[in-house]
């Protein structure tokens, strides 16, 4: 089991804008798993995200990264109206998740310009390589983050929300994505507020409240009285 874990949360409470955000929340993520971050708006989950991303500080507790180093990691960040606007290349932005491998070098290797030809083929998004990102449509937009956030990559993939403001058809297309790189091998942490599709893709539930009000596998979640009151019933 311990050869497994890639993160480990313990006791991690952070504020946001002077607020306590995140208290006392524990959890692993292990190599393979694929975990759904879920909760009510303020409930922290963004917030908790971009703490094991190591863009905002923690005010109490440990983030401890075992078999995976915090540099490896791939991120799919929520986008705003200033970056959806974006004026690079496809083959840029996609190539632009290297930047944290490339350390002091300069300038992009082959190897970085090899690996983000491959995530494109993935992603299947190769005939708009030359495109202006900000010419795109919203779900050629998060098929071109998440060849960048696989370039950055092969272990783990961090994503904010992946499929907000998408149609239904695309929203489907994105999750079947996800989810065939994770039966692939790499461990998916997702933030969403979908529940349904979350218990139907992932194998892990953290129910966020500012504390963790469950954290275990989807059948035990499933039995809980929270995500009955989540569903309605």
């Amino acid at each position: 089991m311990e050869n497994n874990v890639l993160i480990t949360c313990s006791n991690v409470s952070m504020n946001y804008d002077k607020r306590l955000a995140v208290e006392n929340v524990n959890f692993n993520v292990c190599k393979g798993d694929y975990l759904c971050i879920v909760g009510e708006n303020g409930s922290g989950k963004s917030t908790l995200m971009k703490g094991i991303l190591g863009l905002m500080k923690l005010n109490s507790g440990e983030i401890l990264f075992k078999n995976i180093k915090q540099t490896e990691l791939g991120y799919l960040p929520q986008q705003t109206i200033v970056q959806r606007d974006f004026p690079a290349s496809v083959f840029e932005v996609v190539l632009s998740g290297c930047l944290n491998q490339t350390g002091l070098k300069p300038f992009f290797s082959r190897a970085d310009k090899e690996k983000a030809r491959k995530n494109m083929e993935l992603l299947n998004i190769t005939d708009i390589a030359k495109k202006s990102y900000r010419d795109l449509s919203g779900g050629q937009q998060q098929r071109v983050l998440l060849a960048r956030a696989l370039s950055a990559t092969s272990q783990l993939l961090i994503l904010d929300e992946p499929v907000t403001g998408l149609d239904p058809i695309v929203t489907s297309e994105m999750y079947n994505i996800i989810k065939q790189l994770n039966d692939d091998g790499i461990t998916v942490i997702m933030v969403s507020h979908d529940i349904l599709s979350s218990t139907k893709y992932g194998n892990k539930i953290l129910h966020m409240g500012t504390k963790v009000e469950f954290f275990g596998t989807v059948e035990e979640y499933e039995k809980t009285d929270i995500y009955q009151h989540m569903m309605g019933s």
